[in-house]
């Protein structure tokens, strides 16, 4: 891996794989934005006004193509931005080149170690002069988390001196008390004008409600994931349209005629099963739900237990954001040459580790993001970006179109943050309906969608505006 750095004055720092990337990128980022109009009539009604004028924004998201019109979405709204991405397989190497060739401080490359990973964390939230982010749009909850660690550490906290759970967790307790060596008081100096955290997906949020529900949360948090043009479209469509491309793009086996199980049956599972019915495959859901179980067997679907299909099972999809999901014992009973991958945010949904370490597992790698594990009774099976995310892993992720709606919400998000900093109380909140509409409108037009309009008459008879909102916040859709 080839690294550019540069830490002159006169040109933010950086580090990405190969800066001379940047013009491929650029490229692609100019395709992009004409496939993003929520965010580029965003960009075109607030930049003007600069709202986020020197604001620090720190970001931990993957650093996709789509990500880079975010970045520079929140750069033409007056922001400060220092970017990594959230999974050490999910940057593109062309889009972090364009970004940070075109100024702003962006560390992030595909394939980085746990330990590079969180150095690059680290360094997004370390902004010049020794301050942090004033805000953060995270992904997953990365960059919260590791400022809530770092400060509770400082306040007495044993976690980081405690045993760890698995690698990974080490790795984060070696930076937090490497830093405490350097600077009793830095995580106290990064978090002192924080104002607020934007969050991305599913994973993320139940550790923001988690932290608020512990009186732990230090900072007003935005449930981006719960937005309706957010969970309903990018969990939804984004997966259906890019789990079948990390598959194909990974072995290319046929996919129609085999039984793939998908794990879990909510927004992104529903994407899962509809994208590798599509392609033919006979479709079974693993649920702990009787709500979302229901569904998925009116949907026509096998709904039954994971153990119940080992053996006959071909190709395995975790989609649930919850942890020992597929474990080793598990795939020591697969069928031969089962396929297994996970869409959810984090690794822990399948047992890798285990996987690793199993007494008589021999592991090949075919190629990049995919590895071959032998096992003593002669079956194989084939495990996608180590258990990460396959889709970004293996493929390049949701489209541009999709990702539109989650990142004008990301970007309306912090400019809420932002403008209301001094009345926001620490908790976790979700934008208003009115707003989801409006994000949800901006793309109708891009794909030739004419609404119809409410009389004044038909108004009055549901109780609503002629322009909306439409439904009530407890509406389901």
């Amino acid at each position: 891996m080839s690294t550019t750095t540069t830490q002159t004055k006169a040109q933010q720092d950086f580090k990405v794989a190969d800066l001379s990337l940047a013009d491929f990128g650029r490229k692609e980022i100019s395709i992009a934005e004409k496939e993003m109009p929520g965010l580029m009539a965003i960009r075109e009604k607030y930049a003007p006004q600069k709202p986020l004028a020197g604001v620090r924004i720190t970001g931990s998201l993957h650093m996709t193509i789509q990500t880079a019109v975010l970045i520079e979405t929140l750069v033409d709204l007056g922001a400060s931005v220092r970017w990594a991405s959230c999974n050490i397989f999910s940057t593109q190497d062309h889009a972090a080149a364009a970004i940070a060739k075109a100024g702003v401080s962006v560390f992030a490359w595909k394939g980085e170690s746990l330990e590079e990973y969180w150095w690059c964390t680290y360094r997004a939230l370390s902004h010049p002069d020794g301050k942090g982010p004033q805000l953060i749009v995270d992904d997953g909850g990365d960059a919260t988390l590791l400022i809530h660690k770092g400060y509770e550490l400082e306040e007495g906290s044993d976690w980081a001196k405690s045993k760890s759970a698995n690698k990974e967790e080490q790795v984060i307790k070696d930076l937090l008390l490497e830093v405490q060596r350097e600077n009793p008081y830095r995580w106290h100096e990064i978090a002192k004008d924080w104002r607020g955290v934007s969050e991305e997906t599913t994973t993320g949020v139940h550790r923001l409600y988690k932290m608020a529900q512990d009186n732990k949360l230090l900072v007003p948090a935005i449930n981006v994931n719960d937005s309706v043009t957010k969970s309903k479209f990018d969990n939804l469509y984004g997966c259906r349209h890019s789990l079948v491309d990390g598959l194909n793009r990974a072995l290319d086996v046929m996919i129609a005629g085999k039984v793939a199980v998908i794990c879990g049956y909510g927004d992104v599972g529903k994407g899962c099963a509809q994208s590798l019915r599509g392609q033919g495959a006979r479709v079974v859901i693993t649920e702990i739900d009787p709500i979302n179980a229901l569904q998925a067997a009116m949907e026509g679907f096998e709904v039954t237990t994971i153990e119940n299909t080992l053996g006959r099972g071909d190709i395995y999809i975790s989609a649930t954001g919850n942890t020992d999901v597929i474990t080793f014992e598990h795939m020591q009973k697969m069928k031969d040459q089962a396929v297994v991958g996970n869409i959810g945010h984090f690794d822990n949904e399948i047992q890798v580790d285990a996987l690793n370490e199993g007494k008589g597992v021999k592991r090949t790698n075919i190629k990049p993001q995919v590895d071959k594990y032998t096992f003593p009774d002669g079956h194989e099976i084939f495990l996608l970006s180590e258990g990460r995310l396959l889709n970004l892993g293996n493929a390049t992720g949701h489209p541009s179109f999709v990702m539109s709606n989650s990142f004008s919400n990301q970007v309306l998000a912090q400019l809420d943050l932002w403008k209301n900093r001094d009345s926001y109380k620490v908790g976790v909140y979700v934008l208003s309906k009115k707003l989801d509409e409006e994000v949800a409108r901006l793309h109708l037009e891009k794909i030739g969608v004419k609404l119809s309009k409410l009389s004044e008459k038909q108004a009055d008879y549901l109780g609503v505006s002629v322009d909306g909102p439409f439904k009530s916040e407890h509406y389901r859709y």
